[in-house]
């Protein structure tokens, strides 16, 4: 996207028009990436985690959604299909918390449409690239098709299932929401600090610190499926704990309260 570019001589609207769109994507990636680590930092539940969590939404559809249209037009499929599984991680992520415990609806099920969309694009350019002389195909090692093909297929497949049973609640509600999102993010921040190296001092290319950046998403992902599904367990094991000891006597619950 940072290479869209129009001759000279197009007509100034159509010169506005192309400098508007490149605006909105680099804008709305930005946007995307710091109120997404906002999301990350604030309390859980709280209103400022609710209100960055809206801007990173919207931020992300926008930027994932130009880059899906547009990179097709510079002959970068990857980028078209990266664009396209972005906005449906980012989408799904958030109609898993809009949703009502047990809740599914037709936006899930177009959803999983463009999902598979997504996993058949990937996994056929990663297949074409293959083919390739040297694996590159727009650029970009032809591998990524497959991994990315891989990641979409397996949230697709989570997606059918959710279908079928009627939606989730509880631990396996949060854990969709938080994944999802987190990779959405994942995807922006490796797109932004490795793949736009000349925006970057010369010092800063190919330094630890982007590649740290570009990971941090997944490792807070990590870090806050291990907390949520480690208090669920911590939370089940003592009222199971309390609720099978048969000798209680009521002075004894009665004290413990």
């Amino acid at each position: 996207m940072s290479h869209l570019q129009i001759s000279p001589e197009a007509p100034a609207i159509a010169r506005a028009a192309v400098t508007a769109i490149l605006v909105l994507h680099i804008g709305a990636g930005l946007t995307g990436i710091t109120s997404g680590a906002a999301t990350l930092a604030f309390r859980k539940g709280g209103r400022a985690h609710r209100l960055a969590g809206n801007v990173f939404f919207g931020a992300m559809l926008i930027m994932s959604g130009i880059g899906a249209i547009v990179s097709p037009m510079l002959d970068d499929p990857i980028s078209a299909s990266m664009g396209a599984f972005t906005f449906y991680l980012v989408a799904t992520g958030w109609m898993t918390v809009i949703r009502g415990p047990g809740q599914v609806g037709r936006l899930e099920v177009c959803a999983l449409l463009l999902g598979l969309g997504a996993t058949a694009s990937l996994l056929t350019i990663g297949r074409m690239g293959a083919m390739l002389p040297g694996g590159m195909i727009g650029g970009q090692p032809y591998a990524i098709g497959f991994v990315f093909g891989g990641l979409a297929a397996f949230a697709v497949a989570l997606d059918a299932r959710v279908i079928l049973r009627g939606g989730l609640s509880g631990v396996a509600r949060i854990a969709r929401h938080l994944w999802r999102l987190c990779f959405g993010l994942f995807i922006a921040a490796g797109s932004f600090f490795l793949g736009q190296p000349q925006v970057f001092p010369a010092p800063l290319r190919g330094s630890p610190l982007l590649i740290i950046l570009s990971l941090a998403p997944l490792g807070f992902m990590l870090f806050w499926l291990i907390r949520v599904r480690f208090r669920s367990f911590a939370r089940s094991h003592a009222t199971a704990s309390f609720t099978t000891k048969p000798d209680a006597s009521p002075a004894t619950l009665e004290t413990a309260s």
